[in-house]
Order: C-alpha cells, then structure tokens, then sequence
C-alpha cells in the first residue's frame, strides 16, 4: 500500500508544526518516498482545545486507540518531559511501533534504555528534532562524519539564552530586562530555569558527546553554569576586550578523553560563532580531515523543528521500504574516560573584586605566580564602598590551575572571583 498511517503524541507547538507540514507537503513526501503520509490520530490533555483540527485528524485522550490500531505504523512523540514520556514511548515500542520524538529531556537522560528495546522490537527510534531544532546535526554526524575522527563539537544550542546575552550586548539591558523581554515575545516560558540555568543545552550536549564520540556523558560528569548570574558590565568588558558573551556548550577529546561543559564564554568577534544572534543556534564540527564545519539555523520554532521530525519519518519510511527497520539511528560507541582538569586547558576571562588599597594587586599577582599562571590583558576600574573591579584575560591555564585559585583567593578572604569564563579564539 502507498499510504502510512501515522499517530501523534502532544498537540503543542511542535505537533501543530507536523500536522501543517504533513498536509502542505504531502506530494514532495511522495515524490521522495513514494507512500503517502496521513496523520490519523493524535493524543491530548484537552479534546476542547483542539477542536479547530477535530474534522482533520481523531483526536482522543486515550494512548490504546493509538496502541492497538494496526493502521499505525509511526508514532510522533512531541509531548515533552521525561515522565511519562518514557513510559508512553516504551508502550509504542512494544506494540511494534516505530517512534519518532523531538524530547532532548528524554533522550539525554533515558535515551540508552529506549534505543536498546527499539532494538529489540525491531523499530526505529529517530530523534533528529531533540538537538537545534531545525539544524540535522545529529544525522550529519551519523552519516558525513562516519569516516572522519570528530575531535571537538561546539555551540550555541539554547536560543532562550542567545537572545538574552545578544540584547545585553546590543542594547546593554540588563539580564532581568533582556528576559522579561524574551518572555514577551515567546522566546523564554514563563519558568525559564531549564534554559537560563544551562540544563537544555547541556542535554544536547549530551546527545551530541554520544553521536561525535560514541561515549555516554551523565549531567553529574561534567560542570554546567547558566546565564543567571552574568553582569552586564562583564558583558560590556567582553565587548572592550574584542569578544561577544555567548552561552556554549563544549564537548572535546583530550589525551584520549572526553571533556564536556556548558557555561558561559568570551567569542572573539572574529570566530564564526559570534555572529550567532538572537533565538538562532549554530554547531561546530571539528574533523581531522575535515577541519571546522559550522551549521547554523533555527533552534526552536513550530515549523523548523517539524521539518527535523517529518525529516526522521521520511526517513523511517525508506527503511520500511528496504525492510531495513531496528537498526539505532547512532551506532558509534566507545568507552572513554572523562579528562582529568590537569588535561583541559584553556584561556579564561576572570572577574574580581579587591579593596581599593595598595598591595591588594600584588597579593593577586602572587596568587596567580604560586599556580605558575599568569595575566594577557588586565583592566582595574573603580567599584564602589572602596572596591576595584579587576577584569583579566589569562594565558592558557588549565582547569586544575583554575580550581587552585579560586581556593587561594578564597582563603585569603579579601578577593573575590565572581565568574571565570572560557576564552574562544
């Protein structure tokens, strides 16, 4: 038969998006595939609520008309959370059901458990949406990059926090205005912690660590630090010093491990990143044959997210045609161990502040020689109640270096270290 017969899960943003792209683009989806698509029940909290769509689809609040329906050969997961999207997903799994999801959440953290019975049942499991919305990285780095050795993939993979930190250096607002805006327009949700905080960009990176490296990060392995606390006069010093402030999330090899953070970090405005603006994402991928790739795009929205899912569908269909279904969409593993901080090494901007008084500037500079660190540009500003506020760029300087001084300046009880941010060349 030429007709697949799809179920939904959610209602949402995302799932109006499938819905729409599915009936406008139903002739290219057959002229690619060679079935046609047709969505015919989706699940939802709330039937009145979507009643403008009721003469379009069957709309129900029950998963078993879903689960038991023999018609339904693909099943669109855009529910969000982890519970009980795990559960609902591990029915459809068992039902034979092939799944495709946009849940980052999910996937980062319970990913493993579900691509293992996918597996078993013989279905595919796509997730292509969960990362960048829009951006097919993660099948970029399935299938171009199989035969290149990944050694670093980089970027800004929250928009929420992209738009934050582009109007504090824009428009020089503070954090608290630059968010209420963002809430305004439908960038940041009304609770925007899993955003500001750095918890969505580090399950992407996640996601991304296992695709580039074939390595399983946890959320405990690795340090995450959000927007929440950024000064907008670290912001403006960033600018001074010829960078932009941008949330990144970082994933590396070093000496044969794995490094993974998410925190904030000084662009120099002549990398490719720095021009990455407001809601928009973009990831590097750095091969050692390839050199630096960079994919750029939207990372959230109705429409570029469905075109990640109706991508994974599409793609789940040709494996119907070829009988091809159960194999994971990423099948790259190795175990790597995590980088020691002796191993990461890197430039940082520091941000301190010290009493306004001789020898206050030499009890830092001693700090940083006992750690055999040491400054590549430094600014002093007067503070206010007779404290100076010291911005520094350093040379290279390792994590380990970096631990070792915040404990000595926290000792010494008069200097204070408020944000150490990575440089990015």
């Amino acid at each position: 038969m030429d007709v697949i017969k799809l179920g939904m899960i959610g209602l949402g943003t995302v799932g109006s998006g499938v819905l729409a792209m599915i009936q406008e683009h139903a002739d290219k989806i057959y002229a690619v595939t060679g079935r046609r698509l047709v969505l015919k029940t989706v699940m939802v909290r709330n039937l009145a609520k979507h009643q403008d769509v009721a003469e379009v689809v069957h709309l129900t609040t029950d998963l078993d008309d879903i689960l038991s329906d023999p018609e339904i050969q693909i099943v669109v997961e855009v529910m969000g959370g982890i519970h009980p999207a795990k559960e609902v997903i591990t029915q459809l799994l068992q039902a034979h059901k092939h799944v495709v999801t946009a849940n980052k959440d999910l996937i980062a953290t319970e990913g493993a458990d579900l691509i293992r019975l996918a597996r078993a049942n013989g279905c595919d499991l796509m997730y292509e949406a969960s990362v960048a919305g829009g951006i097919p990285i993660l099948r970029t780095i399935a299938d171009s990059f199989a035969a290149d050795q990944i050694t670093e993939v980089k970027g800004i993979v929250n928009g929420t926090t992209n738009y934050i930190l582009t109007q504090m250096a824009q428009q020089g607002w503070t954090y608290a205005a630059a968010l209420k805006q963002a809430q305004q327009l439908g960038f940041a949700e009304s609770d925007p912690t899993n955003d500001v905080q750095g918890k969505d960009a580090a399950y992407k990176m996640m996601i991304l660590s296992q695709f580039s490296f074939g390595t399983q990060v946890n959320l405990e392995d690795f340090e995450t630090t959000g927007i929440d606390a950024v000064a907008a006069q670290d912001v403006r010093q960033a600018t001074a010093f010829g960078y932009v402030l941008k949330l990144v999330g970082v994933a590396r090899l070093v000496d044969q491990g794995i490094f993974v953070e998410v925190a904030p970090a000084l662009v120099s405005v002549h990398h490719p990143l720095a021009g990455v603006n407001n809601e928009n994402n973009a990831v590097m991928v750095r091969g050692q044959a390839v050199g630096d790739t960079l994919f750029y795009g939207p990372g959230a929205g109705a429409l570029p997210t469905a075109n990640s899912v109706l991508s994974d569908i599409t793609t789940v269909v040709k494996n119907m045609i070829l009988k091809t279904n159960g194999n994971s969409f990423n099948r790259y593993s190795q175990a790597l161990p995590l980088a020691t901080p002796a191993q990461v090494k890197d430039r940082y901007y520091l941000a301190l502040t010290l009493p306004d008084q001789p020898g206050e500037m030499q009890k830092l500079t001693t700090v940083m020689a006992q750690i055999n660190a040491s400054f590549s540009q430094i600014v002093q500003q007067a503070g206010e109640n007779g404290q100076a506020r010291v911005m520094i760029i350093t040379h290279t300087m390792s994590k380990e270096q970096l631990h070792e001084l915040q404990q000595r300046l926290t000792a010494l009880g008069t200097i204070t270290l408020h944000c150490a941010y990575r440089v990015i060349e």
